[in-house]
């Protein structure tokens, strides 16, 4: 007798669903996020999309969260390949944790040269395996500026990632890490639409990851500037 075949917990169809949304933003736009197209993009029963979402609206809403739970633990991969550990996560030695991280003293330029390192690394990755998640979410946050249902949902999935980020600039040295923040993620932000859609992204070479460490080495001491 053939073993019944188990179904998967709710949590889990939720996020094939949401990452099956994210692809299919990627691959055509909004115009191609429909219940049904994900159900058969997930290889899921007729109906399974609206049953866990029930309008656009809320499958949007999903999207957004799930691209925030990715950015979270990119974001935070990016302080542990600098060396900062927990910096910015709850615990950590960010704001978080209301104060600058323990350890043994390093020198800001290497701590500088390692960050700048992971960041450039993770843009990489973003810009060639990961780019179309980038795509998506782009495309994504347009509709929240148009949609005032999901201005809200767009906006809290935006703050882990930038707190997380703050944590980091605050163990980097940031005087403030709240504004350095903000700065580092619209020069990112801008830096991965400029090569992934802007008018030269066509004609512009691979990514190259020397060059995207230079940048972003450029970019930390930029932030990290202390204000007059």
């Amino acid at each position: 007798m053939s073993t019944p075949r188990t179904r998967p917990p709710a949590a889990d169809r939720r996020t094939l669903i949401a990452d099956t949304a994210i692809d299919l933003v990627a691959a055509a736009g909004l115009r191609g996020l429909t219940h049904r197209a994900v159900d058969g993009a997930a290889g899921l029963p007729a109906g399974s999309t609206s049953y866990y979402f029930r309008t656009r609206t809320a499958l949007i809403a999903a999207c957004y969260q799930r691209l925030a739970e990715l950015d979270l633990g990119d974001v935070g991969d990016v302080g542990d390949l600098a060396g900062l550990g927990d910096a910015g996560r709850p615990g950590g030695g960010g704001p978080d944790a209301g104060g600058a991280a323990e350890g043994p003293p390093v020198s800001p330029a290497a701590d500088r040269d390692t960050a700048a390192a992971a960041l450039a690394g993770l843009l990489h990755r973003w810009l060639t395996a990961g780019r179309a998640r980038q795509l998506a979410r782009f495309e994504l946050s347009l509709e929240a500026a148009r949609n005032p249902d999901l201005e809200a949902d767009f906006h809290r999935a935006g703050q882990g990632a930038r707190a997380r980020a703050s944590g980091i600039l605050a163990a980097l040295g940031a005087r403030r890490p709240e504004e350095a923040a903000e700065l580092l993620v619209a020069w990112t932000d801008g830096l991965l639409y400029d090569r992934l859609a802007g008018a030269l992204a066509r004609s512009r070479p691979a990514p190259d990851l020397a060059e995207l460490t230079s940048v972003t080495r450029r970019m930390l001491d930029a932030v990290l500037a202390h204000p007059a």
